[in-house]
């Protein structure tokens, strides 16, 4: 009882100080410190402990896991390959799983500077025209790119992108009609800031193969933005288009959502959460949610956004409902826009554990 309390004291002094926090991605509020115990116990409703949260996908593929825990292991390219060769090039799962080994990779070789990542290394060397291989090298150097070359604008940043945008365009020829490579040159596009007629032409090539790609919309998202190369109205015109001409059961009904929280303004008076527009964007997601095929490999993602706004809208049955889908795997907007994505998705969590305990939730009331 003493932890249920202490939650629902904390819930109420950021309620009373909410009008003047500002929401950053990334931001630095904690629950607790490191070893202290857990404000909430995950393990009460059968929740992962942070400690075992995964971040590098946003829910479970094991033939993904094992693959690159293969490879990782073994030092040997060939599971991921075999992998990648057996996974449609049709739909989002290649497109999910070219980015977790390219991410897999940039992290070995930050841990291990210049010897990181031999399996890749080993793959473009030995099977040069394997179109696996070349799309997990330009993912690489993309998320290389963002996470690790000093920053948008350097030198570096601006000569990885170049090699990136060359890695995308040579993994295109060796799989023509694959919308992967044309998806992860979006980014490319972005930072490397591709005049609008540009990006369309590249867009155009993205959806004249998958035109109700998931992945494919939210990375184009980006560019219309209003940090990068758009506004919040251009944003807004992009997300509810692809929306409109939504085919039935597809999750492009919730991309309005995650153009809402691109715009999310630094600071957040309290009924922001309650507002139209919000309340708009997350309707459209819960009903793509409830629409789509429950083995969409894209509904982790739109379950993780839903999550992030419907804490703060203090709609804490629903908020458990999406919890209760994707605990375990945490890699995934927003929680991949902090420098601690398993930290952010544990203090959601127990704030919507505390909400719902607050109004007559538990355990036993919580479908399984």
């Amino acid at each position: 009882m003493e932890i249920l309390w202490f939650l629902i004291a904390l819930g109420l002094l950021g309620a009373a100080f909410s009008p003047y926090i500002r929401r950053r991605r990334g931001g630095s509020l904690r629950l607790v410190a490191p070893g202290s115990p857990d404000a909430a116990d995950p393990e009460n409703y059968g929740f992962a402990r942070q400690e075992h949260l995964d971040i590098r996908v946003p829910g479970p593929d094991e033939d993904l896991m094992d693959a690159l825990d293969a490879v990782q292991r073994t030092g040997q390219w060939q599971a991921a390959s075999q992998l990648l060769a057996g996974t449609p090039k049709e739909g989002e799962l290649r497109w999910q799983r070219v980015q977790a080994f390219g991410g897999a990779a940039a992290l070995e070789l930050v841990a291990e500077p210049g010897v990181g990542a031999r399996w890749l290394k080993a793959w473009r060397l030995e099977a040069e025209k394997d179109a696996g291989g070349a799309q997990v090298h330009a993912e690489l150097l993309v998320q290389q790119a963002w996470r690790h070359s000093g920053g948008v604008g350097s030198t570096d940043h601006r000569i990885i992108l170049e090699e990136a945008r060359e890695a995308c365009r040579k993994a295109a020829l060796l799989a023509p009609g694959d919308p992967v490579p044309h998806i992860t040159e979006l980014a490319v596009a972005r930072a490397l800031g591709y005049s609008e007629a540009e990006f369309d032409a590249l867009w155009a090539r993205v959806i004249d193969v998958a035109p109700a790609h998931m992945g494919a919309h939210l990375a184009a998202l980006h560019y219309w933005c209003e940090k990068w190369h758009g506004s919040r109205e251009k944003a807004d015109a992009f997300a509810h288009a692809a929306a409109a001409r939504a085919p039935q059961g597809s999750l492009l009904a919730a991309l309005p959502l995650f153009a809402v929280y691109e715009h999310v303004p630094d600071v957040v008076l309290t009924n922001y959460w309650q507002g139209a527009v919000v309340t708009r964007a997350v309707e459209g997601a819960m009903y793509a949610v409830h629409t789509a095929r429950q083995d969409d490999p894209m509904l982790a993602h739109v379950r993780h956004m839903l999550l992030s706004f419907l804490v703060p809208m203090e709609r804490w049955a629903e908020a458990m409902e999406q919890i209760r889908h994707v605990d375990g795997c945490v890699g995934a907007l927003p929680w991949s826009a902090s420098p601690d994505p398993a930290a952010q998705y544990a203090l959601f969590r127990a704030l919507a554990v505390a909400g719902y305990e607050a109004n007559g939730g538990s355990p036993a009331t919580l479908p399984h």
